[in-house]
């Protein structure tokens, strides 16, 4: 039964009171965070890569993944408004299903977080060293990707994705006021550039571009949405800053469902327009599919805005998962899952600094010595497994603590929940066997991680 035990909400909230962390969230930085964190890899690459899956209907299978996103949000934001205190999903399941399941969903956001920034990081660098060579700076060959990412190519350490991360990493050791402010910044800037393009690009549709709309049938459409999923990562971040915000019972559902709706938005436009200017088996093998519409148009000079704008795109990509793996870890030694560095707040910036520097460099490292091209499923995987839990998490919380004051609440319980959990299967179902057998093996680890250390240290033991 002690794999079962649960946290008392009441504790929770006591322990919230007395947090060290600093509020200085509103509802508005946490549309721009949401946005910050979803914005960039999925819409500045991924969409080529949805495109030779689903043909024109790409912009179904966005929609597709916003709906599955859209009811894990509404989950999302009714533990959020009840229970604002940091760690997301693993702090909500802690407190409905029991501390191995909790384990479980911490262990695997920090597989989405954390390969995530590392992940991103690798594409970051992909577009530096294209801005470089722009003007005639070419990086030596060794310092310019992971040992073995590229065939025939002695390349041993990604520099620029080391050095952004280690930037981002001093960033937030600053503390949560200056992150916000430059994510803010770069928020405006990048969704100018994605109005842009929807503005310049709308003029060079070609609407016989648009057929055979879906080539692939239903199957290729949901392969796209398997794949566009990873887009959508990192609204979930939003709750990581939980005692981080004024007012989070307002707040924290605004952030979330307001930053995923804007976002919907755009990546559907965005992707509509972009099929419709370049027919769709044209993006394989292309890593910047929105610069390629342009090109196609001939807008070069909006195509070198729209690669500023994936750059800083990306930017806040990474500042957002890093923010929220560091505010995980930080929840879950807390708990004495971990150990205590990482729940140790500074003094002066009221912000965990040790577990800051400790994660930032360790992604740093992941993303200058690893190639990470494949890992865009398994943390699809991660992420979706949390989600259906979530879901689980609401039903379970409405039957036992009714009592609970909810800000926000999730309509048709346990209809929404349920259907959140169906979409989220369907989609884990169209990732390949290699992503399952990895998502395995990274649970084995993580239970033995529970087993031989976080069980006996939990202060619930």
């Amino acid at each position: 039964m002690s794999l079962l035990r649960k946290k008392d909400v009441s504790v929770m909230m006591e322990n919230k009171s007395h947090s060290k962390l600093a509020r200085h969230l509103s509802g508005f930085d946490l549309v721009l965070l949401g946005i910050g964190a979803i914005i960039g890899t999925g819409i500045f690459v991924l969409t080529g890569t949805g495109a030779l899956y689903a043909g024109p209907a790409l912009p179904v299978s966005f929609i597709i993944s916003a709906i599955v996103c859209a009811l894990a949000a509404l989950c999302y934001a009714e533990f959020s408004s009840m229970i604002p205190v940091s760690g997301s999903v693993y702090t909500y399941t802690y407190a409905t299903i029991g501390e191995l399941v909790a384990w479980i969903i911490g262990w695997c956001l920090i597989l989405e977080y954390g390969l995530a920034s590392s992940a991103v990081a690798t594409g970051w660098s992909g577009y530096f060293q294209s801005l470089l060579s722009g003007f005639g700076i070419d990086l030596p060959a060794a310092l310019s990707a992971a040992p073995g990412a590229v065939p025939g190519s002695d390349t041993f350490f990604n520099l620029p994705a080391f050095l952004i991360l280690m930037v981002i990493t001093f960033l937030l050791s600053l503390g949560i006021k200056e992150t916000k402010r430059v994510n803010n910044v770069m928020v405006l800037v990048k969704v100018a550039v994605v109005i842009l393009f929807i503005v310049v690009g709308i003029w060079y549709v070609e609407p016989s571009n648009y057929t055979p709309f879906a080539p692939f049938g239903i199957s290729g459409v949901l392969q796209a949405s398997a794949i566009a999923f990873f887009a959508y990562l990192g609204f979930d971040a939003v709750t990581s800053a939980a005692e981080e915000v004024k007012d989070p019972g307002r707040n924290l559902p605004i952030g979330i469902l307001g930053s995923l709706s804007i976002v919907t938005v755009l990546y559907v436009v965005v992707s509509a327009i972009m099929v419709g200017i370049v027919p769709f088996k044209q993006f394989e093998g292309v890593d910047s599919p929105v610069s390629l519409a342009l090109k196609v148009a001939g807008q070069n000079w909006v195509a070198g805005f729209v690669d500023l704008g994936a750059i800083v795109g990306m930017t806040t990509v990474i500042l957002v998962m890093t923010f929220g793996l560091v505010r995980l870890l930080f929840a879950m030694s807390r708990d004495g899952l971990l150990p205590k560095v990482f729940s140790d707040v500074n003094e002066k910036s009221h912000t965990p600094v040790k577990a800051t520097w400790i994660l930032g460099t360790t992604s740093a490292l992941i993303a200058a010595l690893v190639p990470l091209g494949t890992l865009a499923e398994l943390i699809n995987i991660g992420t979706l497994a949390a989600f259906a839990l979530i879901s689980v998490a609401v039903i379970i919380l409405r039957r036992t603590r009714p009592d609970l004051k909810r800000s926000f609440k999730v309509p048709f319980v346990p209809f929404l929940p349920i259907l959140s959990v169906l979409a989220c299967i369907m989609l884990m179902l169209n990732l390949q066997t290699f992503t399952w057998i990895a998502f395995f093996i990274w649970t084995a680890i993580g239970l033995l991680v529970y087993f031989g250390y976080g069980r006996r240290r939990s202060k619930l033991n």
